[in-house]
């Protein structure tokens, strides 16, 4: 039996676990791109815990009292900027992902005009779920290792256009 997964803002008793749910997230990508050095990889504990106090908006998925995914925000200007979308590997494909997706656009709500995350240009997997939720392509740039990203990005629907 599986257990729906709930998202609960993070603090920083859950440092490890974010970490360790990254790391593992992450390690298809590394493999994938033959990097094992992307920036969630080599992240440290301290560096968590910094995030986690700082003035970002850090969410988690807690399947019972397990930490099963988490994905970040950090807030400039009217933009936020999304990242380190995380699941368990043994969780993905069960819509965690897009729940926290949509969970961390709702905390940023009113806040934000603009919505901008990147992700490895072949990762097909991740494009889709952004896409279906409303990302779109804007630009290509390498990362630091010359690993080619897109650029996505998803501006905010104002409530008050629905009328018309």
């Amino acid at each position: 039996m599986s257990v729906e997964a709930s998202i609960v803002p993070a603090g920083v008793a859950d440092a490890g676990e974010i970490l360790t749910v990254q790391r593992a997230a992450y390690l298809t990508e590394a493999q994938h791109y033959g990097d094992p050095f992307l920036p969630p990889l080599t992240e440290t504990l301290d560096e968590v815990r910094s995030v986690l106090t700082g003035p970002g908006v850090v969410l988690a998925a807690r399947a019972g009292h397990r930490l099963v995914g988490s994905v970040r925000a950090h807030l400039a200007g009217d933009t936020a900027h999304v990242g380190r979308l995380s699941v368990a590997p043994d969780q993905q494909g069960r819509g965690v992902g897009g729940r926290l997706l949509t969970a961390i656009e709702v905390a940023c709500a009113g806040r934000v005009a603009l919505f901008t995350l990147f992700t490895g240009a072949d990762s097909a997997r991740n494009l889709r779920l952004y896409e279906r939720h409303g990302y779109r392509i804007v630009a290509h740039r390498p990362d630091p290792n010359g690993i080619r990203l897109a650029v996505l990005e998803k501006p905010v629907v104002s409530a008050a256009r629905s009328d018309v």
